[in-house]
């Protein structure tokens, strides 16, 4: 009661102060939010896509592990709308097709026809997310291997050239899109941006590779938390990376050799 009598106050002075002398102005009183309308934050482990050849990896922690760097609700709506979104739509595409599935995406993605638009972005968007949830971890995981250090070093000149090349990109992508580093056939690395939900794996690519880490700079990634302030998010979006898995990816790719 105190809180709305504080508020019709002030704006009963605001008006004041603006109107000409001897005008009336009308108050309204605005109520504050019912618990009913609180946004109600879920649990990763209950979401789970519709049947079929494609599903989504498992969060490998909850949604407010990544606090403070990013808060439980848009986690919340990232993981549970839309990267379930993407992965249903995929599916369903797959199946407008009347083909068999391919259950490698790699393999999808590279063989990709770019003018299908539908299987282009929902295809894309699947894998873009699922890279980007794993490369990020709770505090306690995330040791980078010799074997990564030493090629960052190699291919960079060092871990703080490269955090400012792929912290700088992802600040000039202009609207949507997703910032990467990736490898190629020999091991070398470099970092690469895509538009939308396009990805390194996709034909055309002005840089082609295996994606080894994956950061998403679409607004609803960050926008409930940051708003404009993109540079915060990539800022905190560094300090959660897991270097462990990303490292076992670049370990993987070698072997592909």
């Amino acid at each position: 009661m105190k809180g709305r009598l504080f508020f019709l106050l002030i704006l009963s002075s605001t008006a004041l102060i603006s109107c000409k002398k001897n005008q009336l102005e009308e108050v309204v009183e605005v109520p504050l939010p019912t618990v009913e309308h609180k946004m109600v934050i879920g649990h990763p482990d209950d979401v789970h896509a519709e049947s079929g050849p494609f599903q989504m990896v498992s969060l490998p922690y909850d949604y407010d592990a990544l606090l403070p760097g990013i808060e439980p609700m848009t986690m919340d709506m990232h993981y549970s709308k839309h990267y379930l979104t993407y992965t249903n739509n995929l599916n369903r595409s797959l199946d407008s097709l009347q083909s068999a599935a391919e259950p490698d995406i790699e393999k999808l993605l590279s063989g990709l026809n770019m003018n299908d638009q539908n299987l282009r972005n929902n295809a894309g968007a699947y894998y873009n997310h699922s890279l980007f949830f794993e490369s990020m971890a709770a505090k306690g995981n995330r040791a980078m291997s010799d074997t990564l250090s030493k090629a960052i070093t190699r291919d960079f000149g060092s871990f703080d050239i490269f955090k400012n090349q792929f912290e700088d990109e992802a600040s000039k992508v202009f609207g949507s899109g997703w910032v990467w580093l990736v490898t190629n056939r020999s091991g070398a690395l470099s970092v690469t941006t895509t538009p939308n939900q396009d990805n390194p794996l996709m034909p055309g690519q002005a840089i082609k590779g295996t994606p080894i880490l994956a950061l998403d700079v679409w607004e609803h990634a960050y926008y409930l938390q940051y708003q404009y302030k993109r540079k915060k998010y990539i800022e905190a979006y560094f300090k959660l990376i897991n270097w462990k898995k990303v490292s076992e990816r670049y370990e993987e790719a070698l072997q592909r050799k």
